[in-house]
């Protein structure tokens, strides 16, 4: 129901409406001095953080030949080149190249659960109502 919002797009989109609301807010600061104004950059920026970390995960941590190599890994295991697509950039949002490639992808519980949810996830199996 709410796919959406793990697109792109999405992100692209949500980021330039933080950058109107900062510009916004900056300018209504310099006009009047309020304090609330401080207060809505401040709490601007925090989000504008918030929604830019998968997205420079995905996009800047890893390189594009890793990237190829992860997804050819997972289309010759699962003969599945949607589900790869989709659980790799989970992959790729959750983790930077460096903490991937430290983990044990055979043995750590964490990625294993994270991977047996994405999984679910891809499929549409979640039951999750979100």
């Amino acid at each position: 129901m709410f796919g959406f919002m793990e697109s792109d797009w999405f992100t692209i989109t949500l980021e330039i409406v933080f950058l109107i609301f900062i510009i916004y807010d900056t300018k209504r600061y310099f006009e009047t001095r309020k304090r609330e104004y401080l207060i809505n950059i401040v709490l601007t920026i925090g989000f504008f953080i918030w929604a830019i970390v998968p997205f420079y995960n995905k996009y800047l941590s890893w390189n594009e030949a890793d990237q190829a190599q992860l997804i050819r890994q997972c289309e010759t295991r699962e003969h599945n080149s949607t589900l790869c697509e989709c659980l790799e950039d989970k992959i790729f949002k959750a983790y930077g190249q460096a903490d991937y490639e430290g983990i044990d992808t055979k043995h750590d519980a964490d990625y294993l659960e994270f991977k047996a949810q994405s999984i679910k996830e891809c499929k549409g199996e979640d039951d999750s109502w979100f």
